[in-house]
């Protein structure tokens, strides 16, 4: 049996892509924390947080997808 956590984007409880919320249910904390930890982040880090966020959105997968937009893109062009 494969118990091993997996970070995903979940398909409830998103706002934009999923990412906040994934990573709250990853780490079992509020995605609202993760969200307002972004947001700060964002702001002090003149947007590299943002950043940040946009790589995570490709490369996390979805919840119920076997792989990540950068996964499925990288093998389409094989």
């Amino acid at each position: 049996m494969n118990d091993q956590k997996q970070l995903v984007r979940p398909r409830e409880g998103r706002m934009v892509a999923g990412v906040c919320a994934g990573i709250g249910q990853f780490f079992g904390i509020d995605a609202n924390i993760v969200r307002i930890i972004f947001a700060v982040l964002t702001v002090f880090s003149a947007g590299a947080a943002a950043l940040v966020y946009l790589v995570a959105w490709v490369v996390v997968p979805e919840e119920g997808e076997k792989s990540s937009i950068a996964e499925s893109y990288l093998n389409k062009k094989k």
